[in-house]
């Protein structure tokens, strides 16, 4: 990776999933305390889910710039379709980690305003990737990105990993 992409991949990753996942939830937040029970048990399940999203996270942001030569940014293209690693198993598991990690705060600080915020950031995910990027990658990828997104999931991973064929 070059300098400028290096710098580009790293303002990509502090505008969106910082953003999305700390500035936003900080906002809403603002110490108040909502009616998710105050328990160790719902503590150390949002410890699990923040720490198992930010693995997920940041695994496919450098498989993103590894393999796709591009950032995580929906403004910037990738030069080559991701379906390595969880990619194989679900389409966005990128989004998948960032809303475990907002699952995890909503638990640590047993706040429902940041799991509301985290329905929203699905919902709104959701629209954009049928509207805005799939058909995008179709036109991009054709034929390629096709017979993945026919093989693999948006959300719910599959069990049975989606293998692309080298002929």
């Amino acid at each position: 990776m070059k300098i400028s992409s290096s710098l580009a991949h790293l303002s990509d990753i502090f505008l969106l999933p910082f953003s999305v996942t700390v500035i936003i939830p900080l906002w809403i937040y603002q110490g108040k305390i909502d009616y998710i029970p105050d328990h160790i048990i719902i503590k150390v399940s949002g410890v699990l889910l923040l720490i198992f999203g930010l693995c997920m996270l940041s695994y496919t942001i450098f498989l993103f710039g590894k393999i796709g030569k591009g950032t995580l940014a929906p403004w910037t293209q990738i030069d080559k379709l991701v379906v390595a690693g969880p990619y194989q198993y679900c389409r966005n598991p990128m989004i998948s980690g960032v809303l475990f990690v907002l699952s995890g705060e909503s638990l640590i600080f047993h706040s429902t305003s940041i799991l509301i915020w985290t329905g929203i950031f699905f919902v709104f995910n959701t629209f954009y990737f049928i509207i805005i990027e799939e058909p995008y990658l179709t036109k991009k990828f054709g034929a390629e990105y096709i017979e993945y997104k026919k093989n693999t999931p948006r959300w719910i991973p599959k069990l049975r990993l989606f293998k692309k064929i080298y002929l």
